[in-house]
């Protein structure tokens, strides 16, 4: 099920997916992520939103990777990553954009349930 939210605090919802996912995962405010992703893009010398830059964020928050099937008629949506996986905290990542799962439910600012999945990370 899709739960509207934005912890964006201008409201955006443009290239700022993955604060926002990560944000609401972890309990956090969007631009203490921000910050956090800026110093670590910084470091890696790429940008914030580049996935291995936010990878290596979440796996040292303990985020396990996970990678599926993004070629159709095996790809998973987001809504249906949803019902394989009714418990748990996660964030999609889809190519182009990322979403927060938590126990069912996929929270964004916009309806991403029709979004192929590419790969996970399970806390």
């Amino acid at each position: 099920m899709w739960v509207r939210c934005n912890p964006n605090p201008k409201g955006k919802e443009v290239g700022d997916c993955v604060i926002r996912a990560i944000s609401i995962a972890l309990h956090l405010s969007w631009h203490e992520v921000f910050d956090d992703l800026c110093a670590l893009a910084s470091q890696e010398c790429d940008m914030p939103n580049a996935d291995a830059v936010w990878g290596k964020y979440l796996y040292q928050r303990g985020f396990e990777p996970f990678l599926l099937p993004n070629a159709c008629p095996a790809c998973v949506t987001v809504r249906e990553f949803t019902r394989r996986f009714p418990k748990g905290t996660y964030i999609i990542g889809t190519g182009d954009h990322a979403v927060c799962v938590i126990d069912g439910s996929f929270y964004d600012s916009w309806d991403s349930g029709l979004q192929t999945a590419s790969f996970f990370w399970r806390i």
